[in-house]
């Protein structure tokens, strides 16, 4: 008996080390704090970049009025699709259309001026130059004669110097008419005269018909009216602008942070996602980066084109934008909420081992939504501990829990 009891004490020593081993595993094991986890896997990742902005008009085109007046119809409706020409709205006319008729009335009288110098004022003055050379002709003879008479003792002095004032009288009512009959002409000062007014009131015609053509207020571009600015009533100013029509090609525009620049190209495909219908994503196309950078926010203008613009796009509505900046197979990803200073210098995880967190330093390389490759710190299957737990600092006992 008594060497039965001696063989079974070493045996019962090793069973006891064992149960306390397996105890203080077992504590180990399943009384650290629980926290949710990540695991590093191995697959294919999207390096994209992420972006908020909004759907756009290639450009904006404000349209108002020349001129003051009041407002006496307005054609569209905010979201209305409109063509090149387009009526958007009208001013009351009467006015204008008065001063057309008023200057249609001025040119017909200047043409009317015109007409009549050469039908009447021309010849009636060529008659009236040929009647003064007749008289002047008539008045030189009489000179001559009396002038003769006046040597010979038939006159006197006093007939003489009366023969002298009707040749003087004579020669200035030819040289009178002489100017009236070029005036008329052609080339002269009255037909200058009347030409010029003809051409002032055809301009002014011109200038009221459109005065007139002002009261129409017309779309210069296709597009969508972003905004009507006028109501029938409306009192409006010269240069006041009464509409905004969104031109060209709908597309996205982003700000992208001026660190992810190096990913971007023209070409790249990308997945946008309009807040108010988050359900129903739609495609788009890098087409333009801008040259520079903005310094004040430090962000960089890219814009996609849309191939198929969804329904309920409309302008200046908010998306989001992943841009897919690249592909890789069988990269060692872990989940982004799971590192630590990711956008820091030195990123670092708490990595799971053997019961305790452990701070990992990481190398990063490519950026997925929501996922990062990791380069250099972990191997794959490891456990990370998500860096939303709180409370959880290296070297804690913890129990994995992956979410």
């Amino acid at each position: 008996m008594l060497r039965a009891r001696s063989l079974l004490r070493p045996w019962t020593v090793v069973l006891a080390v064992l149960v306390a081993v397996a105890t203080l595993f077992a504590v180990r094991t399943f009384s650290g704090t629980e926290v949710r986890t990540a695991r590093v896997t191995r697959g294919d990742l999207i390096q994209s970049v992420v972006a908020t902005g909004r759907i756009i008009a290639q450009s904006r085109v404000e349209i108002g009025t020349q001129i003051a007046g009041v407002v006496d119809r307005v054609n569209v409706r905010e979201g209305d699709r409109v063509t090149a020409g387009t009526v958007l709205a009208t001013l009351q006319d009467a006015e204008q259309e008065a001063a057309v008729e008023q200057a249609r009335a001025a040119l017909d009288e200047a043409k009317a001026r015109l007409a009549q110098l050469g039908i009447t004022t021309l010849p009636v003055a060529e008659q009236q130059l040929r009647q003064a050379d007749a008289n002047l002709q008539l008045a030189r003879s009489e000179h001559v004669r009396v002038t003769d008479l006046h040597a010979a003792g038939f006159f006197s002095q006093a007939r003489l110097d009366e023969a002298r004032r009707n040749l003087e009288s004579a020669e200035a009512q030819r040289r009178a008419a002489l100017k009236q009959t070029e005036a008329a002409r052609p080339k002269g000062s009255e037909a200058s005269l009347a030409y010029a007014r003809e051409a002032q009131a055809r301009a002014a015609l011109d200038a009221a018909r459109s005065r007139l053509t002002h009261t129409r207020i017309v779309t210069p571009v296709a597009g969508v009216v972003l905004r009507r600015g006028a109501e029938p009533g409306d009192l409006v100013t010269a240069g006041g602008r009464l509409f905004n029509v969104g031109a060209g090609e709908t597309q996205a525009q982003v700000f992208v942070d001026e660190k992810n620049l190096s990913f971007l190209a023209p070409g790249q495909e990308a997945r946008i996602l309009a807040d108010a219908f988050p359900g129903r994503p739609f495609s788009g196309r890098v087409f333009h980066i801008a040259p520079n950078v903005d310094v004040q926010r430090g962000t960089v203008e890219v814009r996609l084109t849309l191939p198929e613009i969804p329904d309920f796009a409309r302008i200046d509505m908010t998306v989001s934008v992943e841009i897919v900046a690249g592909r890789k197979s069988r990269a060692l990803t872990l989940a982004s909420d799971a590192v630590r200073d990711a956008a820091g210098s030195a990123p670092w995880a708490l990595a799971v081992r053997a019961g305790r967190t452990v701070r990992v330093p990481l190398r990063l390389g490519s950026r997925g939504t929501g996922t990062v490759e990791v380069i250099d710190g972990l191997a794959e299957g490891e456990s990370v501990v998500l860096a939303s737990e709180p409370g959880i600092r290296e070297g804690m006992s913890v129990r994995p829990r992956t979410p």
